[in-house]
């Protein structure tokens, strides 16, 4: 998060600049000046990209707002040099739930570009469309032009574009959501072989597009897997139950002692009333233990900013909530009382547990 910092927020979702995309900003301005040395079309140049990513914000705004007609809320929007991502807390679990969150985006640009268009018209502006350019022209009709791009672009039947996602909604109202992700992947795979091989004729830019679609498929389908993998399974099948916790009045070097008896890396700290007061994650405890020595306590490593899950919910829903620079280990509870713990270690000898049973079935 210190590389793309909070900068306001839309309807309740937080909006977030990456500071590479700063830096994009600036050299595009800088491209525009060198021709001519003209402070103005720096300005024009910058300008006219600032709308452009004004649209693909709204576009992400467009999937966020349809999200929330199901439920589903965004952690926030995050502007980047190679567009924007809307954070989604999980996808739409119904094919035409996910069909609308995905089409909202692109029917977003739609109407952006027809209210260009209109107002093009009705201005006597419109300038024929050899005129316009990435450069000059008209800059109402590039961002009209652009915004038609942007519809056709993220409509293609490809990961990670809403096209992609848009194929998978139609399919899975026919086949199961695994298998439905699995050849929507396919597909895009097979798009991104055609971009690489017309880039080696046409435009090389297409070669790092087919890069990108194909690793966009490919991760779509490794989580779709994954996804399935815990479908109806509730956190308790999942969760470790023998673990140790750690009093709030323990010393580093007495956590010292425990991490070396056994294979536990994260603690939770746990007061005497049973109530988790919050986490000693490994990298915390090295770094306090360097600062503080053997006779600091384990609070001063001790994180508050974790999740919790209950014994009974599903595990879908709780990876759902998870959210990049918090904590990774979540304590499970049962009747108030801790239960269990939840690890990236143990969740992924789950994975690897259930693929190996679903090979052998």
């Amino acid at each position: 998060m210190g590389w793309a910092p909070r900068v306001g927020s839309l309807f309740g979702i937080e909006l977030r600049i990456h500071v590479t995309f700063l830096l994009l900003l600036a050299f595009l301005g800088l491209a525009h000046w060198l021709p001519d040395r003209d402070v103005g079309a720096a300005l024009v140049g910058v300008s006219f990209f600032c709308l452009l990513f004004l649209c693909v914000v709204l576009h992400e705004l467009g999937h966020a707002l349809a999200a929330r007609q199901f439920g589903i809320k965004t952690q926030d929007i995050t502007l980047l040099p190679i567009g924007g991502v809307a954070r989604l807390e999980r996808m739409p679990e119904k094919p035409l739930q996910e069909l609308w969150v995905a089409i909202a985006g692109p029917l977003v640009n739609v109407v952006i570009a027809t209210g260009l268009y209109l107002g093009l018209k009705a201005t006597g502006t419109w300038q024929p469309l050899e005129q316009v350019t990435t450069t000059g022209g008209n800059l109402a009709e590039r961002l009209w032009v652009a915004n038609l791009f942007l519809v056709m672009f993220n409509l293609l039947p490809a990961f990670p574009m809403d096209g992609g996602r848009v194929l998978r909604a139609f399919l899975a109202m026919g086949m199961p959501y695994a298998r439905a992700t699995r050849v929507a992947a396919r597909v895009g795979q097979g798009m991104a072989v055609l971009f690489g091989f017309a880039g080696l004729f046409v435009n090389p830019m297409l070669i790092l597009i087919a890069v990108f679609v194909w690793a966009g498929a490919e991760q779509e389908a490794t989580s779709a897997e994954i996804k399935s993998l815990f479908a109806g399974v509730p956190v308790r099948d999942a969760m470790m139950v023998e673990f140790q916790s750690v009093h709030p009045t323990e010393t580093l070097g007495e956590m010292a002692r425990r991490i070396l008896a056994g294979t536990q890396k994260d603690f939770p700290v746990v007061d005497g009333l049973g109530d988790v007061m919050g986490i000693v994650t490994q990298a915390a405890f090295f770094q306090a233990l360097a600062e503080h020595g053997d006779d600091g306590l384990v609070t001063v490593a001790m994180t508050g900013d974790f999740e919790t899950a209950e014994t009974e919910e599903s595990m879908q829903e709780v990876l759902g909530r998870a959210q990049p620079g918090r904590c990774t280990t979540v304590p499970v509870m049962r009747n108030g009382r801790l239960s269990g713990l939840l690890t990236a270690e143990n969740i992924g000898e789950f994975v690897m547990i259930e693929a190996a049973r679903k090979r052998r079935r």
